[in-house]
């Protein structure tokens, strides 16, 4: 048996259980392909907050690039609790009602802490592994920041133990009496394509 992250409340869906795994591989898996995820805050000033954010994952720990001027870094100072999502879509799910149609996905959602890095090393570290993440090999092709710009630069770790996995494949679900409906069904694929790598 695979690795799971444990079962909480917040990870615990209201519906379509059965699309939900615990498995730490399929979470990080999800988390390594997808450009960027959606982080929701609550703002300094107390307002909700859902920002896009690049990141990157080394071991259990997921790593938030951003601004130190940004919500997200003014928040995150002294650090902040998070939840986010990444999601990557498939395909789109062609039904012969519209009650059916939906979308082929997998999708992460983790909580918890999200703690400013502060020593130097693991600060690089991080830096070093967001640039990777763009196309392997871009650190060495490209400066490393000076003191000024890595003043500007908040990064947030988040220690990944809060984390459920949402995935739906295959073809549409269709009701039986629309079976001879005269309207096509199926699954058109959704693919990210990087056109180039620097």
């Amino acid at each position: 048996m695979s690795a799971q992250f444990p079962r909480t409340d917040r990870t615990t869906p209201r519906r379509a259980r059965d699309r939900v795994t615990y498995e730490k591989a399929a979470a990080f898996q999800i988390l390594d392909e997808a450009l960027y995820c959606d982080v929701a805050f609550a703002a300094p000033d107390g307002a909700p907050r859902v920002l896009p954010i690049f990141h990157a994952r080394l071991g259990n720990t997921l790593y938030l690039h951003g601004s130190t001027g940004s919500g997200l870094g003014l928040a995150g100072r002294d650090g902040v609790e998070v939840s986010l999502t990444a999601t990557i879509v498939d395909g789109l799910v062609y039904a012969k009602s519209w009650a059916h149609h939906s979308m082929n996905y997998r999708s992460v959602v983790a909580h918890g802490p999200a703690l400013p890095v502060r020593d130097d090393h693991e600060r690089w570290i991080a830096m070093r592994t967001l640039i990777e993440r763009m196309s392997p090999g871009r650190a060495n092709r490209s400066r490393e920041p000076s003191a000024r710009e890595d003043a500007s630069v908040a990064i947030l770790g988040m220690t990944l133990s809060e984390v459920s996995v949402k995935q739906r494949s295959g073809p549409p679900k269709e009701e039986p009496e629309d079976e001879e409906l005269p309207y096509r069904n199926g699954v058109a694929e959704v693919a990210t394509v990087v056109t180039g790598r620097l």
